[in-house]
């Protein structure tokens, strides 16, 4: 089978650039899994904030917004950063990074949001236009955008070797071999693993795992609870239906690509994190999880043409804020891949900043 582009992982990256490649040529999508956004995409925080991810991460963000509206995906929620007294240098510092930004970002006291803060939690910056993000709705979304638009999702089709051939690239991967003009790596943890069996040189693409817990909280979470962050990044805990709360140790724990487990310790110190922050007493953990995020060195992500092998691109090093610039981010890259006018909603973003030769 022939394609114009061959896209390797089929979460969130790989389906939302799919999208925006099916009307440009024929489309392979190859997920390992029996389902496309088993890993990162299918355990998913779930929620959209322009701050996540740094200044460098916030263009892409932002642009990504109006499609997510327009889509339905977002819902209010707001973020509440909150921060002791001795935590002024890096509430300072946050406000600081986003001063030139289109973000609106508020001082205020946190106990007049959070029911139960204790005392010296005095410090808080309100971000109104955090949001709930209807991650799998996106997902769906995305993938059968790819499939009207005639691209092939093929799951259970686990890269095995991908190799220079005229005109493009012989991938061996499900039951038969394909050919495509341009390989995309856009397989998240896995991809500097998908770099060297196409025979190209890893950029340094590193997986960490992030653990979350569900717990039922005594009082239940209030109704109107915003996203609660630590300022210094030990915690994050945000409501769900039916009075749940979702908390995180915002942990990043170096490991290899794998089917990522939670480890008792880390739901241990998440717990105990969050009881120095409210007098509310955990009732129950109802469940656990953990997934993976993935870097590069610079914490940049990596959209690109590899110049050291031709018809290779990577799409890959969205760490944990990929779902969030989804729209943004497929724009850009299909634009590259193209050769096409980027989309008027990130005509004003350079994508230069984010190309593999930084790496390399």
């Amino acid at each position: 089978m022939m394609f114009d582009f061959a896209i390797v992982g089929a979460g969130i990256a790989g389906a939302s650039l799919a999208a925006e490649l099916a009307a440009h040529g024929r489309v392979a999508i190859l997920e390992a899994e029996a389902q496309p956004g088993y890993h990162a995409t299918g355990r998913s925080a779930a929620f959209w904030s322009e701050t996540y991810g740094g200044a460098a991460i916030q263009p892409l963000t932002t642009a990504s917004g109006a499609a997510l509206r327009a889509g339905g995906f977002l819902a209010p929620l707001g973020s509440l950063h909150i921060g002791r007294i001795g935590d002024r240098a890096a509430v300072d510092a946050f406000l600081n990074a986003f001063a030139d930004t289109p973000i609106t970002l508020e001082e205020v006291d946190p106990a007049t949001r959070i029911p139960g803060l204790r005392a010296e939690w005095r410090l808080g910056v309100l971000e109104p236009s955090c949001a709930y993000i209807d991650v799998a709705g996106l997902h769906a979304d995305c993938l059968a955008r790819a499939r009207r638009a005639g691209a092939v999702l093929m799951t259970d089709a686990a890269l095995r070797s991908a190799r220079r051939i005229a005109g493009g690239w012989e991938i061996e991967a499900g039951a038969e071999p394909i050919a495509a003009r341009i390989l995309v790596d856009a397989a998240g943890a896995w991809a500097d693993q998908v770099a060297v069996w196409a025979g190209v040189a890893p950029l340094g693409i590193r997986a960490f795992r992030r653990t979350m817990a569900q717990l039922r909280t005594d009082p239940a979470a209030p109704e109107h609870l915003p996203h609660v962050a630590a300022i210094d990044g030990s915690f994050y805990f945000k409501p769900e239906a039916g009075g749940k709360l979702w908390l995180s140790p915002h942990d990043e724990i170096a490991t290899d690509p794998c089917d990522a487990q939670p480890e008792e310790m880390d739901v241990a110190i998440a717990i105990d994190r969050f009881e120095h922050a409210v007098d509310w007493r955990v009732a129950a953990v109802e469940r656990k999880w953990a997934g993976l995020r993935s870097f590069a060195p610079d914490r940049l992500p990596v959209y690109g043409f590899d110049q050291r092998a031709e018809g290779f691109f990577w799409f890959a090093g969205q760490g944990g804020f990929g779902i969030q610039t989804a729209p943004a981010a497929a724009m850009l890259a299909a634009s590259l891949i193209t050769a096409a006018p980027p989309d008027p909603a990130v005509a004003a973003i350079d994508p230069a900043q984010y190309g593999p030769d930084r790496l390399s």
